[in-house]
């Protein structure tokens, strides 16, 4: 895989849906994740794709929110009936969600944003902190070969050697899906803040002693908090090791109009731009980004 600017935009089958929710579940502390019927969204997604969010009926909110998909949902003959994402209660509609029921009906915009590239390498490693993690269910999935995402479906030439999952989060009661994570071929290390689970510290040390052992072939994947997004980043620079960033940006319409998402790009010449992450990415290369301090 080269090393252009990631701006391929998967957006052209994005369009409006009307789901069914099919069960809700819950993770860890505050966080859950929620299982919606919606076929050809299931059939169009990527790994690293989102979509917006709203209930059906009603005006409060507003406003859709972005969620990622943790994974395409099959029934027990391997066709799609639709898409899981998780989420942390934080605010009006997440707290609504938490209490969602079966056969609830809800509004839907997506596939949205280009979702990370086809995990063509020979280690992939993704380092995920707090609800980080969720994209990269279906990362995994498809760099073992376990799943195929997309239509027509994304085709790898060359599949991972490895593949690992590092995993932050404060303490143990925020672990969210790691028995989703159980897969043939899959490595998963935590790291936590207080040490009740796995090593204590954060999850860019797991990463360090990673690429301490060798860096050739390695691409890192990474999604969570803009603090340890930085420091990931600063530690594949050091180590020469190509990385992409997923942006959690507050977005308020998921089609580029608003323009409320847009994030500062580091342009071809050197100088500086700006780009909407709901189109452009939420996937960017990591040196193409200028990360705020705060």
């Amino acid at each position: 895989m080269g090393t252009e600017n990631y701006f391929p935009g998967q957006c052209a089958s994005a369009c409006q849906h009307t789901a069914t929710v099919a069960g809700v579940r819950q993770l860890a502390r505050d966080t859950w994740a929620v299982k919606l019927d919606c076929v050809q969204l299931g059939r169009d997604i990527v790994p690293g794709q989102f979509f917006m969010i709203r209930p059906q009926q009603g005006s409060d909110p507003l406003l859709g929110r972005p969620f990622a998909l943790f994974d395409v949902c099959r029934d027990e003959l391997g066709n799609v009936t639709g898409v899981e994402f998780g989420f942390v209660r934080v605010g009006k509609l997440t707290s609504l969600m938490a209490g969602w029921r079966e056969g609830d009906r809800v509004s839907v915009w997506g596939p949205l944003g280009n979702g990370f590239p086809v995990p063509e390498c020979e280690h992939l490693i993704c380092v995920a902190g707090g609800i980080g993690q969720t994209p990269f269910l279906a990362v995994a999935r498809e760099a073992l070969g376990h799943a195929m995402y997309g239509s027509p479906a994304r085709v790898i030439l060359q599949r991972p050697q490895t593949t690992a999952l590092l995993y932050g989060v404060r303490s143990s009661s925020y672990l969210a899906g790691l028995e989703d994570f159980r897969m043939p071929g899959l490595s998963v290390s935590v790291a936590t803040d207080d040490g009740s689970a796995g090593q204590r510290g954060y999850v860019t040390t797991l990463l360090e002693e990673r690429l301490r052992s060798g860096t050739a072939g390695v691409h890192v994947y990474c999604c969570g908090p803009e603090p340890m997004m930085r420091a990931t980043a600063t530690v594949c620079e050091r180590y020469g090791v190509p990385c992409w960033l997923s942006l959690e940006t507050p977005m308020a319409c998921g089609f580029g109009a608003c323009f409320s998402c847009v994030t500062k790009v580091r342009q071809p010449d050197g100088g500086w731009d700006y780009r909407r992450t709901c189109i452009e990415g939420p996937v960017f290369r990591a040196e193409q980004l200028e990360l705020s301090e705060h």
